[in-house]
């Protein structure tokens, strides 16, 4: 990115964090998710390192919140309230760390302090001779709203200190967090709900809208909890981790689950914690605070803009999140239906990288005007397919390009249809290869290449989301791409891509027969694979070569023939090797394909086979060996004095037989 066209892209971002925030803190009505303005924040915030000297004061970057309402006195904080920059990754992380090293090599030395960062209202209690006197909000982080009466009713807040233990004498400042449980959040709306007032969006906005309530007593029923994380007061405190010891003391309310981190792997254990255990919270959190824990190194490193170099929000990913529209492209799915897909700049939601999302049909996309080039906020709701929220119209530099959608199928070209009534376009061609998905189901089979755990509800969601148009596809995804699909996590997702790996060196005649050719069955697909060796002499074979082989009729050599003429058939081959599948030449010791498709287990010594010669004659026969016991597993071969695998063969309820009983399958 150019100097100029970076400044271009820095003006437009601030024009609508601006307007966003103001929307948010000022007047209480967010347009859009705030995870979602704080990738635009980061974006810029990052932009701006890069540049630094088209930083202005008025960026986003260098304030801390809105302006504060006029409703309220306003209030000048005796040392400013800070905001922190964000984090959103370990590399994010690093960089910050390596920033402070740059400035001290000692900087992180005595580690790090990890608070839950609470998704609430941010707050400033001063005490005089241990009283409460002021309470206020932090507004623009130099000017609040005294919000004093309010804050008195939250009963978290204390109004009278403990002091025996410290000099309190000239005063003691403190900052915190006002927030509303989410029992409490829910109880309100049903309360809302029941009286046919607005529904509250989320807890943090409740919170804020209930410390500005100019009636004490609205406050005071809304229950509102509070949680005390530094002391501006010099009470010699040497270590931030000791503030919270001296507010425990003093009789504030403190977040047990705060932590110390001797380093930062520490630090990415305890968010990497907090991300998955967030539920189990009776308040809503969006990350962690990480602050070094050396106060007087805390000062020596300073402020940047107006957020302290020695602290981060590490904020967990993102239910929505802002990138760009790379590319539109259309999936078929197995009704005909034509489903246009955003090709996105990858981007983490929800702890998933996202790099597609769906946009239903051609009313969507003119609804939501999106264009392709276009910044756009994605969202992720569970397991859900990601799908586009809306579009950042005024990021627009003017080289985006609209979406038409086709006439013709993408898989077929055939023609396509709009009926009337229907918001979609449909395929209406029955030999549509993205229709006929029996192909790439027979492909994946036991009887076909094997791929364990892929079966047809998995081809269906990958091919609806538009990850695959063939089976040659399967073997350019990536585990981000299966984490977009439903009921799948990442450890499912890990190993189905390691189960389509270990299958992309395949026997000739096995691949021959998954290709699927019409009346090609198994032991015509071993013949086949034995009179050429190779898939190009096979492809390049003539009817009369055909009609030579045992079994192979006239109407077989023709349909054998005409599959390989195919123009769809010749790219998919090729798309295979480009894949970089390895077709193994025909071995001659496979003597048949009567054990094709079924995976046996060998246990215990047996009377007349060595271990070896059994799974020798497996092999010969077109079966496959498995060195452990799962569902997948047909046989489990028992000799004398079998295993565990035998155990583990009958809690599974996989048939159990004898080597004689192997002998017969083979004879």
């Amino acid at each position: 990115m150019t100097k100029q066209e970076a400044k271009n892209r820095l003006v437009k971002l601030k024009t609508l964090i601006t307007k966003y925030r103001y929307n948010r803190l000022v007047l209480d009505k967010p347009i859009i998710e705030e995870s979602a303005e704080d990738s635009l924040k980061k974006e810029l915030f990052d932009l701006e390192q890069q540049f630094p000297d088209l930083v202005t004061p008025d960026s986003p970057t260098q304030r801390v919140a809105g302006q504060p309402l006029k409703k309220f006195e306003k209030f000048t904080h005796p040392v400013r309230m800070l905001s922190f920059n964000d984090a959103f990754s370990h590399d994010d992380m690093l960089e910050w760390e390596e920033r402070l090293r740059r400035i001290d090599p000692k900087a992180v030395s005595r580690g790090y302090y990890c608070e839950l960062k609470i998704d609430g209202l941010a707050v400033e209690l001063i005490y005089e001779s241990g009283a409460l006197k002021t309470g206020a909000t932090r507004g623009d982080g130099t000017i609040g709203e005294n919000v004093t009466q309010n804050l008195k009713t939250v009963e978290a807040v204390p109004l009278s200190l403990k002091t025996k233990t410290y000099n309190l004498k000239p005063g003691l400042i403190v900052r915190g967090e006002v927030f509303i449980a989410r029992k409490e959040f829910e109880r309100i709306n049903k309360e809302q709900k029941k009286e046919g007032a607005p529904i509250y969006a989320n807890p943090r906005n409740l919170a804020a809208g209930s410390i500005r309530q100019l009636d004490p007593i609205v406050t005071a029923s809304r229950k509102m909890d509070s949680y005390a994380y530094s002391i501006v007061t010099d009470l010699r405190q040497e270590k931030h981790e000791d503030e919270h010891k001296i507010l425990h003391d003093l009789g504030f309310k403190t977040n047990p689950h705060n932590k110390f981190c001797r380093n930062l792997e520490e630090v990415q254990e305890f968010q990497d914690y907090w991300e998955k255990h967030r539920e189990k919270l009776n308040y809503e959190i969006d990350g962690v605070v990480v602050i070094v824990n050396n106060n007087r190194m805390f000062q020596k490193l300073g402020v940047v803009g107006k957020a302290p170099r020695a602290a981060i929000a590490y904020k967990f990913s993102p239910k929505e999140s802002t990138t760009i529209v790379r590319d539109i492209i259309i999936s078929v799915g197995r009704t005909g239906v034509l489903t246009p897909v955003a090709v996105l700049e990858p981007v983490e939601i929800g702890g998933t990288t996202v790099s597609r999302a769906t946009l239903h049909n051609e009313d969507e996309i003119r609804r939501l005007g999106v264009k392709i080039g276009d910044t756009v906020v994605v969202g992720r709701a569970g397991d859900v397919i990601p799908d586009i929220k809306k579009v950042l119209t005024e990021l627009r530099t003017g080289k985006e390009k609209s979406f038409h959608f086709p006439n013709k199928c993408p898989a077929c070209r055939e023609l396509v249809k709009r009926f009337a009534g229907e918001a979609a376009y449909k395929c209406v061609n029955k030999n549509c290869p993205a229709i006929k998905r029996q192909g790439i189901y027979h492909f994946v089979s036991k009887g076909g290449i094997n791929i364990d755990g892929v079966g047809p509800k998995i081809i269906d969601q990958l091919m609806d989301a538009g990850l695959i148009k063939d089976a040659a596809d399967l073997y350019n995804l990536k585990k981000e791409d299966l984490l977009n699909l439903e009921r799948f996590a990442d450890k499912s997702a890990e190993n189905t891509i390691i189960a389509i790996q270990e299958r992309k060196v395949v026997p000739l005649d096995r691949f021959i027969y998954a290709l699927g050719i019409p009346h090609v069955g198994s032991e015509t697909a071993l013949d086949l694979a034995r009179k050429f060796g190779f898939l190009e002499k096979l492809a390049g074979s003539s009817v009369e070569d055909l009609n030579n082989i045992k079994d192979v009729g006239e109407v077989m050599a023709h349909s054998i023939q005409n599959w390989f003429r195919s123009e769809y058939n010749q790219k998919l081959l090729e798309n295979f090797k480009k894949a970089g599948l390895k077709i193994m030449k025909q071995e001659s010791a496979q003597k048949s394909a009567k054990l094709r498709g079924l995976t046996f287990v060998f246990t215990g010594s047996m009377e007349n086979l060595s271990r070896e010669r059994a799974e020798e004659m497996v092999g010969e026969n077109g079966g496959d060996v498995s060195s452990s016991v799962s569902k997948e597993t047909d046989f489990v071969v028992a000799g004398e004095e079998p295993g565990s695998k035998y155990d583990r063969a009958k809690k599974l309820g996989v048939k159990i037989i004898t080597e004689t009983d192997f002998l017969k399958l083979l004879s």
